[in-house]
């Protein structure tokens, strides 16, 4: 419905003729046990002023309004339209009351309503951002009109109820012919919120399981005195599996760090967090109640890695409060001033305050990598981006605005230095709290604090695209450097425009010591401007075997190596000893993979030498994915053969050799695991495996791990008649329900893969999580069968767009786009490429969120093509 699509310039208009003051609102959920309710009953009133009377505006709501009332005087419920609430000659001071009825979701999006498969029990959680409270309440949906939000909730009395505000009083009431306590219901209701936007209001109910504590402000600091309550959630049948002390201590060491950095207290009264079944996202900021994605909640052998991402998410979602929830961007142009802030400051929480020192390795590692794709798509953008309407806000929730918009805040950090960036940072809050900012007001208090006018940075870094690269030039004499120059390209794909960022960097010197491992024997400070900067001071310098241009990550950009330093990392990246050079090295030989620069082989090579000696399993999980993909993705199609042979005999060595029951062993056997949906070799050992013909020791075979396997033998063929149902029944739970789901579509039979395409594309019945493992396993399998979908699906992409929500419309689109393809001839002409073409010509008028979700799988397509051609030269 176009009326659901929200422009910029009418929540402008709006927001220039109102102010909200506050929202009541009613929810009915006391039915949502019964699968056959399929809606609930929703009441909204919403006090707030016009500035001119006598005007209109509306509501948002995506439901059926039944009756609507406007300063006491009755209004027809046909003024809502299904996605609009129209409000004429408004008042100077307003009170709008809408009753209606709101759906349950199965998307993700809105209200979601999940039925545990393990003990038949009805969880509900609320997931609003960008734009679905409207979903579940009347309101005017956009970030700057902020108000004060009272929750009240009827659900089954047996039932765990919470909100963003703190609980006021529970009511028993006895549902209409009720005969036992299992059929009573109660009212639960919440104290007001401060003023926050519509998109970070939330609401809980099922019979969650509770833990609880308190954080305390230390003396001295601006918590002193402050005591916030604290709240862990998650569903009853998981609670075996929830390590509450972790993540309570983490919780509160993060509440110690940033009342320490950003000196504003904690303002949001409690601190609850709910880890909740089929989140589309890792997490929400909700103020009082943030949400997570249950697979926070370990219920197999977890890594490391896995619990320090975990501490990174509760860090950005704490950093949320103060930058997102406190103070918050007016409209969704200006999403960076919270993700890439709160991306920086989880960072950097992490790496401060507890006990993974390998943060900022882990940051390098995966969230750089993320924005350097993102940010060589066609459908790149500024950090400060033009955001026209909210579809256009669904999709910039990307890795442009998270991951590079942090990249560049570090980079900031280093230009003004930490303590004049902390202090602008305190001055936002006290200045804008409670209120909404553009970038304007950033670099007003960035100037404040630092004393310089950070307009030409904010050009330079916030207001232009694409990555800039950044290489050596070295000319040395008998051992000895004679000249350095960094040279740097920076052209603007958007504009076309040459644009040279500013950098502040640290070159490294690593050189062989004696023992054979490549040390730092020096370092060097360099300020980059423009295309070509000069190093004069390591003239006489001796020539390192290694010069790493970036040293210590501390800027956005891909890196590249003059001749010697790029033949020390192939023959000994296993003896450079400092991890963060380490990660900073191996992404930039994996962007030279990407970029057709280095055959997918020699990468492949790398990874053969640095994976064995690497100990951070963070790095070693993305060692082995990429390496998997650079054979099915960037290989040619003639030599991937052999490369999965080579591929799978390296992962089951990795295996057999990794110290028993270490993290390091358990990434190896999951990437063994993922190389066996192709890979027969790898199969074999699977195979083994998960019969106990090979036992390896310490290896603990639970039920992730051998869903992992059973779908890589899936894949190949490999699982017996009813082995899967087997395991389906060992495991019924939601997490085995996933990977039964993937693990049967990704058999390589005919029919089967019909019924999942069928279901995917023309069925209502999967639930986004669902929806998205029968995609994945839907599209395991050769060309040969699953090539006569490509037509198929250029014929539905745009009535799957105009017929399912966009979350649902996204994973279809970009899940069963045919991207994974051999080259045929030019990259360019390969016939899905000229198909992509066509359609985009043809479809002019589609939707943007649509079009741009096929022109970037287009791009990754033609990306793996190119690097198979340069495979075969």
């Amino acid at each position: 419905m176009e009326n659901e699509n929200l422009r910029r310039d009418e929540a402008a208009a709006r927001s220039a003729l109102l102010r909200t003051e506050s929202y009541a609102v009613e929810l009915d959920l006391s039915a949502a046990r019964d699968p056959e309710a399929a809606t609930y009953r929703t009441v909204t009133t919403v006090v707030f002023s016009c500035r001119q009377p006598g005007s209109s505006t509306f509501l948002d709501f995506i439901g059926d309004v039944t009756a609507l009332e406007l300063n006491g005087q009755a209004l027809d419920p046909a003024a809502a339209d299904g996605a609009r609430v129209a409000l004429h000659d408004l008042a100077a001071r307003n009170t709008v009351r809408v009753e209606g009825l709101a759906r349950y979701s199965s998307s993700g999006e809105g209200l979601h309503r999940f039925v545990d498969p393990a003990d038949g029990e009805t969880y509900l959680y609320t997931q609003f951002e960008p734009a679905d409270a409207r979903r579940v309440f009347a309101c005017f949906e956009q970030p700057d009109l902020k108000a004060s939000f009272s929750f009240s909730v009827l659900a089954p009395a047996d039932w765990t109820v919470a909100s963003n505000g703190a609980e006021q009083a529970v009511e028993a009431v006895e549902a209409a012919g009720a005969e036992d306590v299992t059929a009573a219901i109660a009212r639960w209701t919440f104290a007001p919120t401060e003023r926050i936007s519509t998109y970070i209001t939330t609401v809980l109910a099922g019979p969650y399981h509770r833990e609880a504590d308190e954080w305390t402000g230390a003396p001295g600091t601006s918590a002193e005195g402050l005591v916030v309550p604290l709240a862990l959630y998650c569903r009853r049948s998981l609670a075996p599996s929830f390590d509450a002390p972790e993540i309570f201590d983490t919780t509160r060491r993060g509440l110690d760090f940033f009342h320490d950095l950003f000196d504003y207290p904690y303002p949001f009264g409690k601190y609850d967090q709910a880890f909740v079944p089929e989140y589309n996202l890792g997490a929400m900021e909700n103020p009082g109640l943030v949400t997570f994605t249950e697979n926070y909640v370990f219920q197999s052998a977890a890594t490391e890695a896995q619990r320090e991402a975990r501490a990174n998410t509760i860090m950005h979602e704490m950093a949320h409060m103060w930058f997102g929830d406190l103070v918050t961007m007016s409209w969704w142009d200006d999403l960076w001033l919270k993700e890439s802030f709160a991306d920086y400051m989880g960072a950097l929480a992490v790496a401060e305050a507890t006990r993974w020192e390998t943060s900022w390795v882990s940051f390098a590692n995966r969230r750089k990598t993320w924005a350097y794709v993102q940010d060589q798509l066609p459908t790149t953008h500024p950090i400060v981006a033009d955001i026209p309407d909210l579809e256009a806000a669904k999709q910039n929730f990307d890795g442009i605005t998270y991951a590079k918009g942090a990249s560049v805040l570090k980079q900031l950090v280093a230009f003004v230095g930490r303590d004049a960036f902390t202090s602008a940072a305190r001055q936002y809050f006290r200045r804008h709290a409670y209120g909404n900012t553009t970038l304007a007001d950033l670099l007003d208090v960035l100037a404040d604090a630092t004393g310089q006018d950070l307009a030409g940075w904010s050009r330079a870094w916030l207001e232009t695209s694409g990555v800039p690269s950044l290489r050596p030039e070295v000319t040395a004499e008998d051992g000895v450097l004679t000249g350095v120059t960094i040279v740097q390209d920076a052209v603007d794909p958007v504009t076309g425009r040459d644009e040279p960022r500013p950098h502040r960097i640290r070159l490294g010197l690593y050189s062989f010591d004696d023992d054979g491992w490549l040390v730092r024997s020096a370092t060097e400070a360099v300020t980059v401007e423009g295309g070509r900067t000069p190093v004069p001071a390591l003239a006489g310098a001796a020539q390192p075997d290694l010069l790493l241009v970036n040293d210590d990550d501390l800027t956005y950009a891909k890196i590249s190596f003059d001749e010697r330093s790029l033949a020390t990392l192939l023959a000994s990246i296993d003896r450079l000893r400092d991890p963060l050079a380490r990660a900073t090295c191996l992404t930039a030989l994996w962007s030279s993979t990407r970029d057709a620069g280095m055959p997918a082989a020699s990468y492949l090579d790398a990874v053969m030498l640095a994976a064995p000696a690497e100990t951070g399993v963070g790095v070693l999980q993305v060692l082995l994915g990429n390496a998997r993909t650079a054979v099915e993705r960037f290989a040619p199609a003639e030599d991937r053969a052999g490369l999965r042979g080579r591929l799978g005999d390296f992962l089951a060595a990795g295996l057999r050799a990794a110290a028993a029951g270490s993290d390091l062993q358990l990434a190896w056997a999951r990437a063994l695991a993922d190389a066996a949906r192709s890979a027969p070799r790898a199969a074999d050992v699977a195979r083994s495996v998960l019969d106990g013909d090979e036992v390896i020791a310490g290896l603990r075979l639970d039920a992730e791990l051998r869903w992992f396997l059973l779908q890589g033998l899936a894949a190949q063929q490999r699982v017996r008649p009813g082995e899967l149902e087997a395991q389906r029944s060992e495991d019924p739970t939601a997490s085995g329900r996933v990977g039964f789901t993937l693990a049967s579509a990704a058999l390589p039979d005919a029919a089967i893969k019909e019924a999942t395409w069928a279901e995917a594309v023309r069925g209502e019945r999967l639930s986004n999580e669902l929806l998205g493992a029968a995609i994945e396993g839907f599209m395991i399998g050769p060309h040969d069968l699953l090539g006569r979908y490509e037509e198929p699906y250029f014929e539905a992409v745009r009535g799957v767009w105009a017929t399912r929500g966009i979350e649902m419309a996204s994973r279809i689109v970009r899940g069963l786009y045919p991207g994974h393809q051999d080259l045929d001839g030019a990259p360019d002409r390969h016939p899905v490429v000229v198909r992509t073409d066509a359609w985009l010509a043809e479809h002019a008028d589609a939707p943007a969120a649509l079009r741009r979700i096929i022109v970037e799988e287009r791009d990754h397509l033609v990306r793996s093509l190119r690097a198979q051609a340069q495979g075969t030269r």
